[in-house]
């Protein structure tokens, strides 16, 4: 597969229309003649153009959405594909409707496996409620009912997918992403001779859907964080190492998790190869690896729809060996991180050197501070983050022994307290006895808020069970942050006395 730059969401223009025609002819190769002339989506992105978008990557068009605004006589009852598009002229669009109704979506085989459906489909549902509109409904293909439809009705073909006895990637898909069958639709699409022109009407309902009121109302942003407890064992190679870190992404991805944080140094069980060398030149042999995971922990938050802090591995520059991580984000960019403050056995035994650079990160689900380890025990930091406008503040660590763990535990829980921020922190758990300076592990990750009472009393949100191999997965509603910053019992952020005291950076030369 090529390299992936980016990943971008693109409202769809005429001006794109020959590159989409061509893209709609790759993914329709078992219909032929199956695109959009230019008149028609010249006329989608008239009647609707906040409905029409397409997916790029490196800035080729990858998928493709397209949709229509209907009211409940349009699509509730019986109706084919000529029907709800008013002969193909769009017609039916009802800007007053309440429905958001889906025209057509596509992949290219060329990026499918990268779960961009699922981007497609998100947007569909950010728009559903942006718009206020009671869901989102359209006929889906049941490409595979035509293997069966000698032996099973399409009623009992659907009950069969359902059930997992049956493989229909298109319905497969649909459910998976919270769409339910609601009824059969008989000669839905003409010429769809593997769906034996059967569709299923799917339903998605939008549970933040509110009937016009003069009343205002408040959206919240919730936000799902899933914090990696790791295990410290012994891996034959990179490989095996990284196909665990996978597994951990694919099942915090399947509860939809928006960040995935990994430990400090979890990829220390790699050095047992060399335990026969000095420390000092043990760790540098792992600092090899780092390009090598960076590039696949990218490519994995591409493909799981996820935003990855990378927790930290050690990382060479100009010869200094440098304690870093790395933010790899869901469109395909990365960005740097590094521990600023080393601990005095990371200098003695490894020769590492403190990094320079402190800074917040922008990520589709607000903006973010990474902080390792010792870093988190000095609270300067941390508020220059925050005055930085930082909602959430992720601290991989590494501690062997509790009262190393308890330093970092609770200094975290200050710094959501002072900065009026979520903090979630992952450890590892576990022993390597073939790894010198890396022998045993104490851990307990968690989900720390202010508190405050729209905060749990003991500014506790989640907690995994100490030194055992586990997810933790918590939401976070950064709207409870805005409140609490105006109207909180108190403001630790508005109340600073800076006519006395300020946290500065130093000017650089």
């Amino acid at each position: 597969m090529q390299t992936i730059e980016n990943i971008e969401l693109h409202y769809l223009t005429l001006d794109d229309y020959q590159e989409l025609k061509d893209a709609m002819i790759e993914a329709y190769t078992n219909m032929p003649n199956s695109y959009w002339k230019e008149a028609h989506i010249k006329s989608l992105i008239k009647k609707f153009p906040e409905g029409q978008v397409c997916i790029k990557i490196n800035n080729e068009i990858a998928g493709c959405a397209l949709s229509i605004i209907v009211g409940d006589a349009e699509f509730e009852g019986k109706h084919t594909y000529r029907d709800i598009t008013g002969n193909y002229t769009f017609d039916t669009h009802n800007p007053d409707g309440d429905v958001l109704y889906g025209i057509d979506v596509f992949i290219t085989p060329k990026f499918r496996g990268l779960r961009l459906g699922r981007r497609l489909y998100d947007f569909r549902k950010e728009l559903t409620e942006k718009l206020n509109l009671r869901g989102i409904a359209f006929g889906g293909r049941i490409p595979n009912y035509h293997k069966y439809a000698q032996e099973l009705t399409p009623k009992q073909y659907i009950e069969k997918v359902k059930r997992k006895e049956i493989h229909d990637p298109v319905l497969n898909f649909q459910i998976s992403n919270d769409f339910h069958p609601s009824k059969i639709l008989k000669n839905y699409l003409e010429g769809d001779e593997a769906s034996n022109e059967f569709a299923v009407m799917l339903e998605w309902k939008n549970i933040y859907y509110e009937k016009e009121t003069e009343k205002a109302a408040t959206k919240k942003k919730i936000i799902r964080l899933g914090l990696i407890q790791w295990q410290m064992r012994l891996y034959k190679d990179l490989e095996e190492l990284m196909q665990q870190a996978e597994y951990f992404i694919d099942a915090v991805s399947a509860y939809r998790s928006d960040f995935a944080l990994f430990p400090e140094f979890f990829n220390a069980p790699l050095m047992a190869d060399n335990n026969h060398l000095p420390e000092a030149e043990a760790i540098r042999e792992l600092a090899s690896f780092t390009p090598e995971i960076v590039d696949q922990f990218s490519k994995l938050a591409i493909s799981y729809n996820i935003n990855v802090i990378t927790g930290s591995f050690p990382e060479i520059r100009n010869n200094l060996l440098y304690n870093v991580g790395y933010l790899c984000r869901r469109d395909g960019s990365t960005e740097r991180y590094e521990k600023l403050h080393v601990t005095p056995d990371e200098a003695k035994v490894w020769g590492m050197q403190g990094g320079k650079e402190v800074k917040t990160f922008d990520t589709d689900c607000g903006r973010i501070g990474v902080l390792i380890c010792y870093d988190s025990e000095f609270p300067e930091l941390s508020r220059l983050l925050a005055d930085e406008g930082m909602d959430i503040l992720f601290i991989p660590f590494l501690t062997d022994t509790q009262n190393g763990y308890s330093r970092v535990r609770h200094c975290a829980q200050a710094r959501a307290i002072e900065n009026e921020c979520y903090v979630a922190i992952a450890g590892s758990v576990g022993n390597l006895p073939k790894v010198h300076n890396m022998d045993i592990q104490f851990a307990q990750s968690m989900v720390f808020t202010p508190c405050d009472f729209s905060f749990p009393a003991n500014g506790i949100k989640a907690e995994a069970t100490t030194n055992t191999e586990m997810i933790l997965i918590a939401d976070v509603d950064i709207d409870l942050l805005r409140e609490l910053h105006q109207f909180g019992s108190v403001r630790n952020l508005k109340d600073r006395r800076k006519d006395i005291y300020q946290v500065i950076r130093p000017s650089r030369t």
